[in-house]
């Protein structure tokens, strides 16, 4: 069977650098949807519907997180039939494409359904890249470099809050960041045209192939796979690990964007910076982590520092505070390292003729969730809290109290590392 010993130092390389800045671009587009959507729907709403600027900003940003679900399902799939390489290609060309069709939008709910589909090329972007780099790399590398690629995003949020700190978005200035957003289009034809597919996952096709001409049968299909016994509880438990980590992002700690905005566009950078700078070091550190304390009792700590941290951003400051930003730092630097974690562990649950699919079901089924509890706050903004971001926070961080949990539920894959079988 051909192995990662038949790809070369060189082509490694290339691959890392391809699923690196893919993700990191992606990452941008997640910044997008922290920095810009307020502004955007200001302007697209109007004065006269001030009382629904945060409602509809959480929308937006539950209509990017669904996208991302359909994205890692539909994509993830897209990895295991087609290969790594082209679905990798497909995701980078789709956000792209339609993040620069935003710039034509002309009506909020026009924008709802285009950041919808930006967010399914995101969404697909993960499982593909890390499936990939996984296959392509020995098992002693990938602890350094799950946290290579569970860093680019932040890399990629970190550059945005630095442009965005330079240059602010408003109500009246938004469009521009939509212009720049068609940029990756040139790295999707680089991957396609200079990115070598993944040997392992070469392998398993020819014998799957071998297998069909031999006994006629076909191959189940991946994502009935994993959710079919005996391989359902390790989805189930995937899809939770998943949903932690990108709730606490998304539908807790990124009310702080929204809370510091009330101010004004400086601060509201900064608190991007001071969230997504010290989750690029801790989320290139991740893998490292969990490979010294072990998968279960590294998650469980992040979980519960998380907690704290929470609590004190949103229960004990305000933006304006001296301690604002500290806590958001503090926040920002115990969750990134999960975005390290994920990458070395979740394919790790998977065989490699399902990796794809199952990584992207595990990280993006949490994105539904997210988007959804979202929804929720956002409607508990509007109708119970008046506009009280400190409110929402307090509530939707203990959401790091079920990771604790959870965690101990999964099974232990510190020894094992990735499985073909």
């Amino acid at each position: 069977m051909t192995m990662d010993s038949d790809i070369t130092k060189s082509q490694r390389y290339n691959i890392l650098a391809a699923g690196f800045l893919g993700w990191l671009l992606a990452g941008i587009q997640l910044a997008v949807a922290s920095v810009v959507m307020r502004d955007a729907a200001k302007d697209l709403l109007g004065p006269a519907n001030e009382a629904l600027y945060g409602q509809w900003f959480g929308w937006l940003t539950s209509s990017f997180m669904l996208g991302a679900a359909a994205g890692g399902y539909l994509l993830g799939w897209v990895g295991d039939k087609a290969g790594r390489r082209t679905a990798m290609a497909i995701t980078i060309a789709w956000y792209s494409i339609f993040a620069g069709l935003c710039y034509f939008v002309q009506s909020a709910p026009q924008l709802l359904v285009m950041r919808f589909l930006v967010g399914v090329g995101v969404g697909g972007m993960w499982p593909n890249g890390i499936a990939l780099i996984s296959e392509a790399w020995p098992n002693m590398s990938r602890p350094m470099l799950s946290g290579v690629i569970g860093t680019a995003a932040n890399v990629g949020i970190t550059l945005f809050s630095l442009l965005t700190w330079r240059f602010h978005v408003t109500p009246d200035h938004w469009r521009w960041v939509m212009v720049l957003s068609l940029s990756p289009l040139l790295l999707a034809v680089w991957v396609q045209l200079t990115v070598r597919e993944s040997p392992r996952w070469l392998a398993i096709r020819a014998t799957s192939k071998q297998q069909h001409e031999q006994t006629g049968k076909r191959a189940t299909s991946p994502l009935l796979e994993i959710f079919s016994p005996p391989m359902l509880g390790i989805t189930l438990v995937a899809i939770l690990l998943g949903t932690i980590p990108l709730f606490g992002g998304w539908g807790n700690a990124n009310w702080a964007n929204a809370w510091a905005s009330q101010l004004d566009p400086a601060l509201k950078a900064k608190t991007l910076l001071a969230r997504s700078a010290p989750g690029s070091v801790a989320s290139l550190l991740g893998g490292a982590l969990a490979t010294w304390m072990g998968r279960r009792f590294s998650y469980f700590l992040l979980s519960v520092l998380c907690l704290i941290c929470s609590q004190g951003l949103f229960g004990y400051s305000a933006p304006g505070e001296p301690s604002f930003l500290w806590w958001v730092a503090a926040l920002g630097l115990f969750s990134g390292f999960f975005f390290g974690w994920l990458p070395l562990c979740l394919p790790e649950l998977f065989p490699t003729r399902v990796r794809s699919t199952g990584a992207g079901v595990g990280f993006n089924f949490g994105r539904i969730a997210t988007a959804f509890g979202i929804l929720v706050a956002a409607d508990w903004l509007k109708t119970h809290y008046a506009g009280d971001y400190g409110r929402i926070g307090e509530i939707t961080g203990w959401i790091y109290l079920l990771g604790a949990v959870v965690i101990w539920f999964s099974p232990d894959t510190t020894q094992r590392g990735l499985s073909d079988d």
